[in-house]
């Protein structure tokens, strides 16, 4: 499989990079968004199943990877058009679009800004609002990473991420998710922690109408199954499947169970 790596030039003047796996021509196209403080080698083993018939765009959002951070003070809305600018630059009109986690909101954010360009949603371990906690919280996470770096946070990322068998079977997954995690910018790491904190977007719920899969790990408890129940509810006509054993990146612990719920929605 061909992997074509490149950088793009958003509208605020930064570039993110991103790579195209599979055939950039092929007519099915997704994209897929990773979660908090990954970047897109989160989505290595995943694209690389969806990319045996269909494009896969797999991008570092700004702050993270190789993409530039520019002003540190995040919307979700923001990361959105960028994703809106990244389809411009590579041509295509419309994608189905799958979020974990952060990217999940992002993913929502996408279909209430740029709904003619979305042709499908998968949202994975991800929520449309945190809770009315969630400044506070999401805070107090940013403030620990500006104070004591990113390394004080983590053991708390790591039980969380990944249940006990996965951690304990694959500890070169673990570890690479750690290096990743350890690499991030501190600063844009606590503008996307405020990003998040703000975040709410249930209202955008029931204008979604196109093909919508929610995913969900069993022992999730960072977007417990609750928050998955609650979108589900919210968009007339969506899956909801919940995926036993896993937690927080079940992409990384479940591609082929992802990749065959994502393949629906073509």
């Amino acid at each position: 499989m061909k992997v074509y790596d490149g950088r793009a030039r958003m509208r605020d003047g930064i570039h993110l990079g991103y790579s195209v796996h599979g055939d950039p021509s092929a007519s099915k196209f997704a994209v897929l968004v990773h979660s908090l403080a990954m970047d897109r080698g989160f989505w290595n083993p995943l694209a690389k199943l969806l990319a045996r018939d269909a494009a896969v765009l797999t991008y570092d959002c700004r702050g993270h990877g190789a993409s530039e951070a520019g002003a540190t003070a995040y919307s979700v809305e923001q990361f959105a058009d960028d994703l809106a600018d990244l389809l411009e630059h590579l041509g295509r009109r419309s994608a189905l679009v799958a979020g974990a986690s952060m990217g999940g909101c992002v993913a929502l954010a996408f279909a209430a800004r740029h709904s003619k360009r979305l042709a499908g949603l998968g949202l994975v371990d991800t929520t449309a609002w945190y809770g009315p906690d969630a400044p506070r919280q999401w805070e107090e996470r940013a403030q620990k990473a500006l104070d004591g770096g990113l390394q004080t946070l983590v053991d708390f990322q790591v039980t969380r991420w990944f249940s006990d068998g996965f951690r304990a079977a694959h500890p070169a997954v673990v570890a690479e998710s750690v290096a990743t995690f350890l690499r991030n910018d501190v600063r844009a790491y606590a503008a996307s922690c405020r990003m998040l904190g703000a975040a709410d977007l249930r209202r955008i719920l029931p204008g979604i109408k196109v093909p919508t899969a929610v995913l969900v790990g069993e022992e999730d408890y960072a977007t417990p199954i609750r928050m998955a129940q609650d979108m589900h509810q919210g968009i007339k006509g969506s899956t909801l499947t919940v995926l036993k054993g896993a937690r927080h990146l079940t992409p990384l612990e479940m591609p082929q169970t992802i990749a065959d719920e994502l393949r629906k929605l073509f």
